[in-house]
Formats: C-alpha cells, structure tokens, sequence
C-alpha cells in the first residue's frame, strides 16, 4: 500500500539555494523513501549514506576533498547525517563552496544533528520533521470502508509505513520488536548519555503503563532508583529520538505550570505496545480508552510540528479533578478536545474551562468519528 506523504510538497518549497533543507524523523518513518522519491537517481544527483564508513572519511570539512565529490552535480543529498563527527561544519562548506547546490540532509536524531549544525548554519537551514502516518494521510489515501482496519491496526501496530505492508500479526510484532530493539535503544544508547540500558528500559515501561495520567519525575526516580535530574534528562533524551514527547498543564502562570504537571504520549503506539509486549484485540483491552487518547494527541501533535503557525497544546486539569484532555491555543482562542471511547455528552468541565477562556470551543472525539477529525486538520 502505497501512501502519498504531505512532506512531498512541503519538502519542495523549502528548497532554497543557499541554505540547507534538513529532514529530521525517527528510523522507518519513511525518510529515506521520501527522499529517493523526491531526488531519483540521476546524474545531477548524489545521495550518501553517512551510516557508511567508507562515506563518512569522505564527508570532511574540506573544499577541495568535497569538490571531487560533487562534480558537476546539482543535488547533494546526506542520508542519516547525524553519523558524520563535523555535519555542520561539512553542511557550511557546501553552501559556501557551492551556492548552485540543493543540498538535502536527514536525521534520525534531533538530539544529535540538531546539536552538529545549530552553530555552523545559524539561520542557513529550514528543517521538516517527518514522522510515521498520521491520520489524515490515512484517511485521504484508504477508502472510507477500511477506516475501521486502519483505527485498529493503529491502535495496535501504530502507523510506520513498514508495518502495513505485513500480513500477519506475528510478522508485524516482530519487526516492531526489531524496530525497538534495534534502533530505539541502540540509537539512544549511542549518544552515551545513558549510562543503564535496563534503566531506560525500566523508564520507558513505567511511562508506557501510565499514558493519559499526569506523571512526577520525583516518583518515577523513587521507583526506579535514579535521581529526579537523571530520570528528566533520560525522557528530555527520548523526546528528542522521536519515541514519545510531554504535554503540560495549562495554567494562567505557565513557568509554574511547566514543574507542576506534565503527561507523556508515545509517538507511536505500535513502539509502546511492544515495550509492554501486549497486542490483544481492542475489544478484550482495559486500557483502550488511554490508546485512543494517546492517538488522537500524538497525531495532532504530530501534525503541529510542522505547522506553519504552531499551536500551544496543553491538558486541563484542577485539584478538584475536573479534566480536559486537550487543549490546543492559537492568537489567545483554545480548540478543546476530550477523546472518549464511545460517543456521549459533551464534557461537562468544558463550561468551568469557559470562565478561564471564553473564545474556546469543544470537540468530543471518539472511536467512531477520530479517523474524520483527523483528516479534517
């Protein structure tokens, strides 16, 4: 199943001599496919792969050693360039040597490219964040009939182009076992920041069981046996590798608001179901109202990302425990969500939250209507 990426018509416009277009993304998301669709193989086009030893002693900060390399070339494209030791430095000589060059370079890290090319190419540089499907590239390529397929098997097997190219259950659990075993902690672990693997996996746990509550950095360190700094350094580090990402509570003094309540979603749920190595049927599942909260705010997340005017996205929640699952603000007027699994009224904390924000309005999103609210942004 082929599926059309909106990434396609943004990644075109932001093609501009004289400044580098970087791709960030997590490993599968689709980059390296986006980019040879993009950029075919042609002889006005070089595409590298920096995971290469024999490119990496190539890619050095150097003018003449990097002329040869280009030739007569017109496109420039470095794959997973986060491998190379001096990136920006590599990515400036490139611009400056070179101003007739497109110059493309992806990263599955933006921890660790990021990091390489924020100095050298200060204001040289646009970035797009390329993440598995979102519902909205779902729901226009699928016909409507399959809707219903497309939900669960999100909701299970999360949405990496790879897996829905699989048949069969086993299959899809095995690659996502590879795809988090293999690249997730092998990646992260690379930084060598962390210095305990069975920590981060005991970490990353511990958040997979708790998604849609608020969580303490204090208590997850109480559990785990790590300092308070530690354990928001180790989620501060995943967030970056594109595994999961936190949304605060909303409060009129946001700096207070940001130490005092945080949730954390995963990216994508076939990544979190493996982690807790639990893929039962929807139906027989205790927690599938938290799957299908975390996949309607990952995937607005997702989408917000790249937006050309971002929206601030913050939960609602008070002591006396009134609740608002999303709350998503632009130009001082909040869109609020409450994702429910089956249909009902609208949430009743919504008229408290009205005091606060009097231009805002609710939608109630549930399994039944979240693959058309999805594809409606």
């Amino acid at each position: 199943m082929h599926i059309h990426r909106e990434a396609e018509a943004h990644i075109q416009r932001f093609l501009q001599r004289g400044k580098v277009c970087i791709v960030y993304g997590p490993r599968r998301a689709g980059k390296t496919t986006l980019l040879s669709t993009l950029f075919p193989e042609r002889p006005d086009t070089l595409t590298l792969s920096c995971e290469e030893e024999r490119v990496r002693r190539q890619l050095v900060p150097d003018r003449l050693v990097l002329s040869e390399l280009v030739g007569q070339r017109t496109t420039i494209v470095l794959d997973e360039a986060q491998h190379l030791a001096e990136a920006g430095l590599v990515l400036k000589v490139l611009i400056d040597a070179f101003p007739h060059l497109t110059i493309i370079a992806s990263g599955s890290s933006s921890f660790d490219l990021a990091n390489k090319v924020q100095e050298p190419l200060t204001g040289r540089y646009l970035s797009y964040t390329l993440f598995p499907l979102t519902l909205r590239e779902l729901a226009v390529h699928v016909p409507s009939t399959d809707h219903e397929y497309i939900l669960e098997h999100a909701l299970l097997y999360g949405t990496y182009p790879e897996l829905f190219t699989l048949k069969g259950k086993e299959e899809k659990i095995r690659a996502l076992t590879t795809l988090t075993d293999a690249y997730l902690y092998r990646d992260i672990l690379s930084f060598q920041l962390v210095k305990s693997s069975r920590k981060l996996r005991e970490l990353l746990e511990l958040l997979a069981l708790q998604i849609g509550n608020e969580v303490s950095y204090s208590d997850l360190g109480a559990q785990l046996g790590m300092d308070t700094k530690t354990v928001e350094r180790y989620i501060d580090l995943l967030e970056k590798s594109f595994v999961l990402f936190r949304l605060h509570g909303f409060s009129r003094n946001q700096r207070t608001a940001i130490r005092r309540k945080v949730k954390i979603y995963f990216v994508d749920l076939g990544v979190r179901n493996t982690i807790v190595n639990t893929f039962t049927d929807l139906h027989l599942r205790s927690d599938k109202g938290a799957l299908l909260e975390n996949l309607f705010i990952s995937d607005y997340w997702k989408q917000n990302i790249n937006a050309a005017q971002r929206e601030n996205l913050f939960f609602w929640r008070t002591y006396d425990q009134k609740e608002l699952d999303l709350l998503a603000e632009k130009d001082g007027a909040f869109q609020v969500f409450e994702v429910k699994w089956q249909a009902g009224k609208p949430a009743r904390h919504f008229l408290s939250f009205l005091h606060h924000a009097p231009k805002s309005t609710l939608t109630m999103v549930n399994v039944g209507n979240i693959m058309r609210i999805g594809s409606r942004r």
